[in-house]
């Protein structure tokens, strides 16, 4: 199999959307892989499976799925039967039973982790001078102006809601640990990665590499494709 017959799809976390995987998906492209980003409501962890389904069924032929952050949730309970390798990027990986607030606040935050609250619709919204101290600290000026402009808001539904059995229980997986995360603290990734028997690769980038990092995310995408192709 070619790797060009292996369909990627990404999925963005909270406070994100597909524009964050920008950086990620143009080299991709011009490998000839065929990748998508799916658009995800962030209104509860049901409704964003369904919607991660909805762009499954809009591919072909066997799938890399990719989460960030949050996503990670997501992805493991996705459509299972064309998901052939799970790639999570500094992503939240709660098991069967577990919410995804249960791993996010497994070990103590980072001195610098926004303190979080919901609205009075339920919803959670980033501090926008988070985006600079934790979400992408690596980020340049101009990223970090355009982040805050397209953040979208997380339903506390979606972190509250025992998950599935989740699929890197049977897939093959992949994970992005970053080293300078400030979302979601290095020794919980390293505790998610070894719960799943994932491929590891540790880097020393900041919470959204898809952005800041993006070669390093290309890399491990490019390492789940070639194995699923068989090269």
């Amino acid at each position: 199999m070619a790797t060009k017959d292996v369909s990627v799809v990404l999925a963005h976390g909270a406070w994100a959307d597909g524009s964050s995987w920008a950086r990620v998906i143009a080299p991709l492209r011009a490998e000839g892989v065929n990748v998508s980003a799916a658009p995800l409501p962030l209104t509860s962890l049901a409704d964003d499976v369904a919607a991660l389904n909805r762009s499954l069924d809009r591919t072909q032929g066997p799938i890399v799925l990719a989460g960030h952050a949050y996503a990670g949730a997501v992805i493991a309970l996705a459509r299972p039967e064309r998901v052939k390798a799970l790639v999570y990027v500094t992503a939240l990986a709660p098991d069967e039973g577990e919410k995804v607030a249960d791993v996010f606040y497994r070990a103590e935050p980072h001195p610098q982790a926004p303190k979080l609250t919901p609205d009075n619709n339920g919803l959670i919204w980033l501090p926008e001078s988070a985006f600079s101290t934790a979400f992408a600290q690596n980020a340049s000026v101009e990223d970090l102006a355009v982040l805050a402009a397209v953040q979208r808001p997380i339903s506390v539904s979606c972190i509250t809601v025992p998950a599935g059995r989740p699929l890197w229980k049977d897939v093959p997986s992949w994970f992005l640990i970053a080293e300078q995360d400030r979302m979601i603290v290095t020794e919980t990734q390293r505790f998610m990665a070894e719960r799943m028997k994932a491929k590891t690769k540790a880097h020393a980038v900041d919470h959204t590499p898809s952005v800041t990092a993006p070669a390093a995310v290309v890399d491990i995408l490019r390492d789940a494709i070639r194995a699923v192709a068989g090269n």
